[in-house]
């Protein structure tokens, strides 16, 4: 019975650190203060790539490297207003199938929602504002398989406010604090990790091009979603980028990778058509 325990507890923090990736506006891996303004959808294609193997044991539960994460998005805009926006969203994420594990790509859906204002709406030295929340799963909590395994809830909930301003030439930065599901929001030895602080520095490189755009995003926390990124993104469009990033986690202990490079390919399209 003892070895048994040990073998879903095991499984339970394996599946419960594994990376998940919905995404209202963001900057590279966590929410930024920009949101959609009104009648904007905004479709994302991201690609998440492991980077390297983890060859370590949890309980004696060796982890199966996991399949490229894929996640197709649609956030839109829906106050029509300039000094307070809001915005509302989902995502589709697979890529969580692994054999006696659970199966999350059985629920894939997560939803997003983000009210804020944006930099200078009260005055030139007024900061940009954002409180929100996403990583809303279909699947509470976690539920117990016929085969001693746990298949674990897709409910991350993670809420967050964050604060930014914009000092030339210098660039944005950005700070704010998180906190979600204890249950799910945990590290390599299980123990509660649900909260860290969001940090991002960020700059549109005009001394290059008006299309170049580089950024560095920290989300703190030894969980699965503690991490560092940094990339850049190209603008082919007015309305279309590309960002090309690499994301290393806090604990590397933790999840099957400890590195991935990412491809997130965003659309914005107006419905009014303006």
């Amino acid at each position: 019975m003892k070895r048994i325990l040990t073998i879903v507890l095991a499984t339970a923090v394996i599946l419960s650190g594994q990376i998940a990736f919905a995404t209202p506006s963001t900057h590279i891996w966590s929410p930024a203060t920009d949101i959609q303004p009104y009648g904007v959808f905004h479709l994302t294609a991201d690609m998440y790539l492991p980077v390297k193997s983890d060859d370590e044991q949890v309980g004696g539960v060796r982890a199966d490297k996991p399949d490229p994460v894929t996640n197709m998005g649609l956030t839109l805009g829906v106050l029509p207003f300039e000094k307070v926006q809001l915005e509302l969203g989902f995502d589709h994420i697979t890529g969580y199938s692994f054999a006696k594990r659970g199966d999350l790509d059985d629920s894939p859906f997560y939803f997003n929602a983000k009210l804020g204002v944006p930099e200078g709406s009260f005055g030139t030295y007024f900061p940009a504002l954002a409180i929100g929340g996403y990583m809303f799963g279909t699947r509470t909590d976690g539920e117990a398989r016929a085969n001693r395994t746990l298949e674990p809830g897709t409910d991350y909930n993670i809420y967050y406010a964050k604060i930014a301003k914009t000092f030339d030439p210098v660039g944005r930065f950005s700070a704010g604090y998180y906190a979600g599901n204890k249950k799910l929001l945990v590290d390599e030895n299980g123990k509660e990790d649900e909260h860290g602080v969001l940090l991002a520095w960020e700059r549109v490189m005009t001394e290059i091009s008006d299309k170049l755009w580089l950024a560095v995003d920290y989300m703190g926390g030894d969980n699965s979603f503690g991490a560092i990124a940094y990339g850049f993104s190209w603008k082919f469009a007015p309305n279309v980028s590309v960002i090309f990033a690499y994301v290393d986690q806090n604990n590397d202990k933790l999840a099957f990778v400890e590195d991935w490079f990412t491809v997130q390919v965003d659309i914005d399209f107006n419905v009014f058509g303006k």
